[in-house]
């Protein structure tokens, strides 16, 4: 097991690897004037290289952005003063109603632009910062293999499916919820090692975030389950160490090596304060990354993806009263946070744009929510996810849960 999972070790750390400097016109709302297309300090001497005419239209183009950015500020303070009174109210367990929220999509700019002749006078020739890689497969292998000398247990795509599905089953989840969330976080093609922007099958891109498996774990929440959830991972282990059925003879010592692993990083991950922001802190340590690794290994991954959508439904059930969810509203939880998709899905909030609902750096980073309302996003959470499923991996994962059904 040992030599298998080193090859694959190396195999994802080598596929793993891999400043988009925006012109002016092209820089996305809201940031604008923080990312301006040229430098202020030689913006005066290149501004007297313009001809009277260049220099007109680029002031009316500045001032009509500064018109703008002052709106779109004033907009998402708007935004969240109403989000902190929902939070008073709620706390002080009062109804919402539909002036809690701004109803009114962001502004748009409608102005003139900066024509690509005067943009290219004035560009910063400054070398742009380099960008900081995000941590990869290989560095949570590595960091796994560092700080606990874990190497996950690997296993076949169909296997992983299987397992997951199965526990899944086991937990009171559904196939068209499982499925779903599975189609819509990895277009229906994924692998148990897919890393949010690396392409599963290509192996081509760049992270661009933390998101593993299945279900998208970020390591924020690898930490989180892992201390909600750890004691029983460790128990199970060593019950299969002693009950398993037909396993090869180096099985048992693993499982009961791995039991032990599990509980030092319990440990660690309980030495930290129990609250989200220091779960996404410890989790981007050494430590937390090496807990990340978690849900590449065959036994414990399934079970950490799938007790997290568990939660999801539990707190459906406890929070709002809902006991049966389909496959869009256990993702709108999911993609906004229990409480808030839970919030967008209270009729009240049918028609509040999704601003009122997520940061201004998620909502501008987030291309499926912006532009629209709570409604309009779960529509468009079922769509992507009926495209999803027409893939070969949603196939196949469906196939598991038939094949796990019967048994």
């Amino acid at each position: 097991m040992r030599a298998r999972a080193n090859g694959k070790a190396r195999r994802v750390a080598a596929l793993a690897c891999a400043a988009v400097l925006g012109a002016a016109v092209l820089s996305p709302p809201g940031q604008l004037l923080a990312r301006n297309a040229y430098a202020q300090e030689p913006l005066a001497a290149k501004l007297e290289k313009l001809s009277p005419e260049q220099r007109r239209i680029h002031d009316t183009w500045k001032s009509a952005r500064a018109t703008f950015e002052a709106d779109y500020d004033a907009y998402w303070t708007a935004v969240n003063a109403k989000r902190d009174e929902r939070k008073k109210k709620r706390a002080a367990g009062r109804a919402f109603t539909a002036s809690d929220y701004i109803l009114t999509q962001p502004p748009k700019y409608d102005g003139p632009g900066l024509p690509e002749a005067i943009a290219k006078l004035l560009a910063d020739d400054t070398p742009p910062v380099p960008e900081i890689p995000r941590p990869a497969l290989g560095d949570f292998l590595q960091a796994a293999r560092d700080v606990y000398n874990f190497m996950p247990e690997v296993t076949t795509e169909e296997d992983f499916k299987r397992r997951y599905a199965a526990e899944a089953l086991s937990l009171g989840l559904t196939k068209d919820q499982v499925v779903k969330v599975y189609a819509l976080e990895t277009g229906g093609m994924g692998t148990y090692d897919m890393q949010a922007g690396i392409h599963p099958q290509k192996r081509t891109g760049k992270p661009i975030s933390s998101a593993l498996g299945y279900a998208q774990l970020l390591h924020g929440n690898s930490v989180s389950e892992l201390v909600k959830h750890g004691d029983g991972f460790i128990r199970r282990l060593e019950a299969l160490a002693l009950t398993e059925k037909g396993a090869p003879p180096w099985r048992p010592a693993s499982l009961r090596s791995k039991a032990a692993i599990v509980r030092a990083m319990l440990k660690d991950a309980r030495s930290v304060p129990n609250e989200w922001s220091e779960h996404v802190k410890f989790g981007g340590t050494p430590k937390g990354l090496a807990i990340h690794a978690l849900n590449l290994d065959a036994d414990i991954g399934p079970w950490m993806q799938v007790i997290k959508l568990k939660g999801l439904k539990e707190a459906a059930a406890i929070e709002a009263g809902r006991t049966a969810l389909s496959g869009p509203e256990i993702e709108l939880m999911n993609l906004a946070g229990p409480r808030t998709g839970l919030e967008m899905l209270m009729p009240v909030a049918h028609n509040a744009p999704t601003t009122n609902f997520f940061s201004r750096q998620g909502y501008e980073r987030n291309t499926v929510v912006r532009e629209r309302t709570a409604a309009e996003l779960l529509v468009e959470l079922g769509k992507r996810m009926e495209l999803g499923l027409q893939k070969p991996g949603a196939i196949e994962f469906s196939a598991a849960f038939d094949a796990v059904a019967k048994k």
